[in-house]
C-alpha cells in the first residue's frame, strides 16, 4: 500500500502548487512544514519582533496560496514564497515606522513597551533548567543581530543562520551577489565588536521556529486555505 505521505513528499514543487490552488491540506502542511522555519527568521530580520514575525508569515502564505495558479516555477517554491514574506514583512515595518513617527510626547510609554518587546527576543516558552544557558545564549545573539541595519541584518540572517550561499541569498532578495557579501561582511564584523568568538557556535540555534509554533501556524494556515486539518 503506497504511502501517501511519502507520494506527497515527491511531487515537484509545481504539482505541490497545483495541489495548495485546489485546497488540498496535505499538500498546504508539507509545504509549510518545509518552509516555516525560513520564513518566519526571514519576518524576523525585518520586523524583530516573534509575534509580528509569525503573523506576517501567515499572511504571507495566504496572499500566495490565494495567487498562486500564477506559480510557473521559474524559481523554488521556496524562493518564491521568501520573496512573498520579504514584501509582507516590509509592508509591516513600513506601516509600524508610520505611526510610531505620529506619537506625540504622550506616547512614550507605547515606545518603551515596545523596545521591551523587541528585546525580550525569543526567550518566551523557554524550558527553565536545562535550556536556561541556551535560551540566554540565543537571547545576547538575537538581541546583537537585532541592533544590526535592516540590510545587513536580512543577509546576515540567511547567509549565517540559514546556511544559504552568497548566490541563494543574491536570488532571495534580487540583489547582486557582491552586494551579499559586502552586506555580510559588514555585518560580521559589526558582530565581531559585541560577541565573544565562542558565541558563533550557537547561531544555528538562534531564532528557533519548530515543534509547537510550527505546528501551530501550519494548522491555522490549512484551516484558513482549505477549511480543514488533517
Amino acid at each position: 500500500m503506497n504511502d501517501p505521505a511519502r507520494d506527497y513528499q515527491a511531487l515537484s514543487d509545481l504539482a505541490l502548487a497545483a495541489r495548495i490552488a485546489a485546497r488540498d491540506p496535505m499538500a498546504v502542511r508539507l509545504v509549510t512544514e518545509r518552509n516555516n522555519q525560513r520564513l518566519f527568521r526571514t519576518a524576523w530580520a525585518i520586523l524583530k519582533d516573534r509575534t509580528e514575525a509569525e503573523d506576517a508569515v501567515q499572511s504571507a502564505y495566504l496572499h500566495a496560496f490565494a495567487t498562486i495558479d500564477r506559480f510557473e516555477g521559474r524559481s523554488s517554491l521556496t524562493t518564491w514564497l521568501t520573496r512573498i514574506t520579504i514584501n509582507e514583512a516590509l509592508q509591516r515595518e513600513r506601516s509600524a515606522r508610520r505611526r510610531r513617527a505620529h506619537l506625540d510626547v504622550d506616547s512614550v510609554v507605547d515606545l518603551n513597551d515596545y523596545r521591551e518587546k523587541l528585546m525580550r527576543g525569543s526567550t518566551q516558552g523557554a524550558e527553565p533548567d536545562a535550556e536556561l544557558a541556551r535560551a540566554q545564549v540565543r537571547h545576547l545573539l538575537e538581541g546583537a543581530i537585532g541592533e544590526l541595519p535592516q540590510d545587513f541584518r536580512t543577509v546576515f540572517v540567511f547567509r549565517e543562520i540559514e546556511g544559504l550561499s552568497v548566490e541563494e541569498t543574491a536570488a532571495m532578495l534580487d540583489i547582486p551577489a557582491a552586494t551579499v557579501k559586502t552586506r555580510h561582511f559588514r555585518a560580521r564584523k559589526r558582530l565581531q565588536e559585541a560577541l565573544a568568538p565562542e558565541l558563533r557556535t550557537a547561531l544555528t540555534a538562534s531564532f528557533p521556529f519548530a515543534g509547537a509554533d510550527c505546528a501551530s501556524l501550519t494548522r491555522r494556515v490549512i484551516s484558513a486555505w482549505c477549511g480543514s486539518i488533517l
